[in-house]
């Protein structure tokens, strides 16, 4: 067996799906440098064969790191680790002071603040039971009044229990409830705009924008 599946560990009688506990447990290994960019990973059977689970749910695990953009597959040849472009920070900083230090005027444009069911990538992400809610923020960010991002940000309800606490920065709420983050992982992927995001976005539908994953 390959040592680095030896580290993932699966509870069958956990409220967490099995497949949410394998991308979870696999995302956890990429990220800390276990597979490097570009290195294959294991086919769907040997996966399932090796952590003695079923082929459904290695296939969905690895739909799940595929849609976080941590994985591509080729078609004939395998599934890689995709490149990563990570940014290592010694402070994080929030938007709004972010623009403030360039000399721009931050605004935000809120669209959505409340509780709400996790789907299911939020539910993997985070490590989610079925039952669990979250918070769910959407919002334009804006600098001199013009729409630099929409951020749609997704918090367990223990980090974040009243989504309409946040005015302004969230990390300000969430540094005054004693839960500041102090590292952070980013994931920036190249994505065309779709009809929702154009119309938010104020640019053309198709237009090449970035997503960023944290």
């Amino acid at each position: 067996m390959d040592p680095r599946f030896s580290h993932l560990r699966l509870d069958p009688q956990g409220a967490t799906p099995l497949y949410q506990q394998l991308a979870r447990q696999l995302e956890n290994a990429i990220e800390t440098g276990a597979w490097e960019s570009g290195e294959a990973l294991p086919s769907e059977r040997s996966l399932a064969d090796t952590l003695n689970v079923s082929r459904i749910t290695a296939r969905k695990a690895l739909d799940c790191l595929a849609e976080l953009g941590l994985i591509r597959r080729s078609r004939g040849s395998g599934t890689f680790i995709t490149p990563r472009l990570n940014q290592s920070l010694t402070r994080l900083v929030s938007f709004t002071e972010l623009l403030t230090q360039r000399g721009f005027t931050p605004s935000s444009q809120w669209l959505e603040r409340r509780l709400a069911t996790p789907n299911a990538e939020e539910s993997m992400r985070l490590g989610l039971g079925a039952d669990a809610q979250v918070a769910r923020l959407k919002r334009l960010r804006l600098a001199d009044e013009v729409v630099m991002a929409v951020e749609d940000s997704c918090l367990p309800v223990s980090v974040l229990p009243d989504p309409q606490a946040v005015e302004t920065s969230l990390y300000a709420v969430l540094e005054a409830s004693g839960k500041s983050m102090a590292r952070a992982l980013q994931h920036v992927t190249a994505i065309n705009a779709d009809a929702e995001l154009a119309a938010l976005a104020e640019v053309a539908e198709g237009r090449r924008c970035l997503r960023s994953l944290d």
